[in-house]
């Protein structure tokens, strides 16, 4: 520190010192100037000197007095002193940063200045009048530096670095470079001199001081990453360069080690154990054999292998990829009868390996013992499946052969035996439940079926649920016991003028054919033997043949094989006699068709009589639909009696209600006498049939002689009923309310009475008693104000 404050005072003693020399000279030249300008005469006159003495000035940064910084003192040889000379400033900072006395050109400071955010200002002063304002010298510019101090600490860019290097790495290997800036002066002074050094990370990594480079200091056996991953180290930049009072600025910088294989895999256990059922399946998963590594990534992948050991064609061990254990499984089917352990030598390694470290190891070995457990077995056949063969005549009862299984459990459980049933639904077949013997429940026919498959089940006589099953496959082996006959119905012709010993005719298929022709037809035609692919031909005997005579010829043929025993049956062939040419030409038959009559095949008839079958049931179907379809009644009204709701508490209107119905037909039925009139609760056609005869009322309608008009009355209403085309087809109930002209009840309505109701006398209410006295006062009040 106090080195540092001896440096200020020298430099500031300096600048002083040169600003105080520079001022005087310059003021006695000017004065001389001045004096030689205007001196006494008899001096000789001289060439006057410029009034600028200097071009700059020197200013430190980072003042921290009260008063304003003295810089320096302009002066010009055309200042007498008196006054009249005024100094002007111009430039950088001029009248905010830098103030001159306009007087006395002294140049002042205003502010602490920062050499870091301006290190230089150009500035420009000029001596005017100061009455007239008018330059008296021209315009000089000089310039103001700022000499630097030491007061910026270096900085890093960053506050955290992050690095790695791999483990086990030589002394010396570089890891990251870490470079600070500091904003002093690198001209001036040591300022701006860095220099690194590590204040944390001792002894494990260094730093260069010049360059910054960090660097492991340790061997690769300390510098392991599986006893220490992470390191932080914390590097410091000093200025100055390095020297006492030099400002310091730090950063962290957090290392870490990457892994390498460096360590082979280990087994936590010598000796692993597991347990397995022997009805385990192929592939079936026993354990987990676990190792660890203490590397990671793929550094720390693992393979497992079986090297040895009494099972290692019996079992089969993988690496699971996400755990890296390995997964024990078996690879052939277990049995606990024939063995009931097995030790296997199981190792592990890396599959990617490191030749640096080869010497510390690669791979690491265990030994697995695998215990078979026994399990509850079904049986087992002696073989996978049974083929089997019988006769289709072999009676019933007969054995066809025999199935084994036995337990394969030490106990030997004994086996019963059966026939699933839904592989033989027909119970051709059954088996003894004890030695599996199978014999036949019914006669079997080759023809029918030449090979019967069923399944024979064995399940343990203790343990029922324990079952096995196996295929059988029976042959039915053919015998004898169909005769021959002709595969087809056979048909030829023979020419008229055929010679003995020809063979005109086609050739027949049967099993074998022997001939009865000389027995009962001798003198015609004779069969040959048969061929070897069941074919026979038939030959003429004699020579030419009447077709006038007989035009067709029925040759039986007894047909028979050659199996013992011997079986025959009898065919018939048709031969036709033909006129025919020289040649053999066929030029005519008989009358008789040569083949089967000509027309439709079978099963073009089947066909059209299904058609026609067809055709009925539609027209059945549509008859019926027809007949049941329903037609909507023409009149629809509470009058239809069949399926309707007949209301009984509607009120009608009375006598006025004229809409509904016309009491007046029924009181003068006069008016009815005009047929065209229709009925008012249906809507008229526009046209009406001609009207039937008139029906008459039957002879036990009671009539007599004082009802005529009554009778003309329903008559009237019958002849009206039928010829309305719009009246119902079914039968229905009329009612006729006509009480007729001669009724001896008079007729309650008002209508039509020749009395006047003024001429009506109703004393006679007042006779009926006090129920009727209101009555009797409204219609007596009412006569009495009347003859009054």
């Amino acid at each position: 520190m106090r080195t540092y404050l001896a440096i200020l005072l020298w430099a500031s003693g300096c600048l002083a010192v040169d600003a105080m020399v520079f001022f005087r000279g310059s003021a006695g030249t000017g004065l001389k100037d001045m004096v030689g300008q205007n001196g006494n005469h008899g001096v000789p006159l001289r060439r006057a000197k410029r009034g600028w003495m200097w071009n700059q000035f020197y200013l430190q940064e980072e003042y921290t007095g009260t008063d304003n910084q003295y810089v320096g003192k302009l002066h010009s040889d055309m200042d007498r002193e008196d006054g009249n000379v005024r100094y002007v400033l111009s430039g950088d900072g001029a009248g905010t940063v830098f103030v001159i006395d306009e007087n006395s050109g002294d140049l002042h400071v205003t502010r602490s200045l920062d050499r870091e955010t301006k290190a230089t200002y150009t500035l420009k002063a000029q001596a005017v009048n100061r009455v007239t304002g008018r330059p008296l010298e021209p315009e000089t510019e000089f310039i103001v530096k700022i000499h630097d101090v030491n007061d910026n600490e270096p900085r890093f860019p960053k506050e955290v670095y992050m690095a790695t290097v791999p483990e086990r790495s030589n002394a010396g290997t570089s890891v990251i470079r870490v470079m600070a800036e500091d904003a002093d002066d690198e001209m001036f002074g040591l300022a701006a001199k860095l220099v690194y050094s590590i204040s944390q990370g001792h002894p494990y990594f260094s730093v260069e001081p010049s360059t910054g480079i960090i660097r492991t200091a340790l061997g690769p056996d300390e510098m392991d990453r599986e006893r220490r991953e992470h390191y932080q180290v914390v590097i410091e930049a000093k200025d100055m360069g390095g020297q006492r009072g030099g400002l310091t600025g730090s950063t962290v910088v957090n290392i870490s080690l990457t892994d390498v294989n460096d360590n082979p895999p280990r087994f936590i256990n010598r000796i692993y154990q597991f347990n397995v059922a022997e009805s385990a399946e192929v592939g079936a998963p026993i354990g987990r054999i676990r190792a660890v590594d203490p590397d990671i990534g793929k550094n720390a992948e693992m393979d497992f292998t079986i090297v040895g050991g009494e099972g290692q064609d019996v079992f089969d061990i993988t690496t699971d990829k996400i755990t890296q254990e390995g997964i024990l499984a078996v690879k052939k089917p277990l049995d606990y009868e024939k063995k009931k352990s097995y030790d296997l030598h199981i190792q592990v390694q890396n599959p990617q390996l490191d030749v640096r470290f080869l010497a510390l190891g690669t791979k690491d070995t265990a030994m697995v013992r695998v215990t078979v457990d026994d399990v509850d077995e079904p049986p087992v056949f002696d073989r996978f499946s049974y083929i089997m063969e019988v006769k289709e005549n072999a009676p019933v009862g007969t054995a066809v052969s025999s199935v084994s299984a036995m337990d394969p459990d030490i106990k030997h459980s004994p086996v019963r035996y059966s026939i699933d049933r839904r592989t033989d639904p027909d119970r051709l077949f059954n088996v003894h439940a004890g030695n599996g013997s199978i014999f036949l429940l019914k006669t079997l026919d080759r023809e029918e079926s030449a090979w019967h498959n069923i399944s024979v089940i064995a399940a343990e006589f203790n343990n029922p649920q324990q079952t096995s099953r196996v295929p059988v496959y029976i042959r039915v082996l053919d015998v004898n016991d169909n005769a021959p006959k002709l595969a087809s119905f056979h048909e030829t012709f023979v020419c008229d003028n055929a010679k003995p010993g020809q063979v005109p005719f086609q050739s027949f298929r049967c099993a074998s054919l022997k001939s009865e022709a000389e027995q009962m037809s001798p003198r015609y035609m004779d069969v040959c033997f048969p061929s070897t692919d069941n074919t026979a031909s038939l030959f003429t005997r004699r020579a030419g043949y009447g077709r006038l005579q007989q035009s067709a010829f029925l040759v039986p043929v007894v047909i028979s094989d050659g199996e013992y025993p011997m079986l025959s049956s009898t065919g018939t062939l048709t031969v036709r006699v033909c006129a025919c040419t020289r040649d053999g030409n066929m030029e005519m038959c008989s009358a008789e068709p040569l083949s089967s009559s000509a027309g439709l095949s079978t099963g073009a008839l089947v066909a059209i009589l299904l058609c026609v079958i067809i055709l009925l049931l539609i027209v059945v179907l549509f008859a019926a639909l027809k007949r049941q379809k329903k037609k909507e009644p023409l009149i629809i009204s509470k009058e239809d009696v069949r399926d309707n709701v007949v209301s009984y508490n509607d009120e009608g209107g009375g006598e006025e209600d004229t809409q509904a119905f016309d009491i007046g037909a029924l009181r003068h039925p006069e008016v009815m006498e005009d047929g065209g009139k229709q009925r008012r609760d249906i809507l008229p056609p526009e046209t009406l049939y001609p009207p039937p005869p008139l029906r008459r009322v039957p002879p036990h309608t009671p009539t007599s002689r004082n009802n005529a008009d009554v009778r003309d009355f329903i008559n009237q209403r019958v002849q009206e009923n039928d010829s309305n085309p719009t009246a119902p087809p079914y039968d229905s109930l009329a009612t006729y309310a006509y009480e007729g002209n001669g009724s001896v009840a008079e007729s309650l309505s008002s209508l039509g009475t020749a009395s006047s109701e003024g001429e009506q006398d109703y004393n006679y209410l007042s006779e009926w008693g006090p129920r009727f006295r209101k009555l009797a006062d409204m219609y007596g009040g009412e006569d009495s104000d009347r003859d009054s």
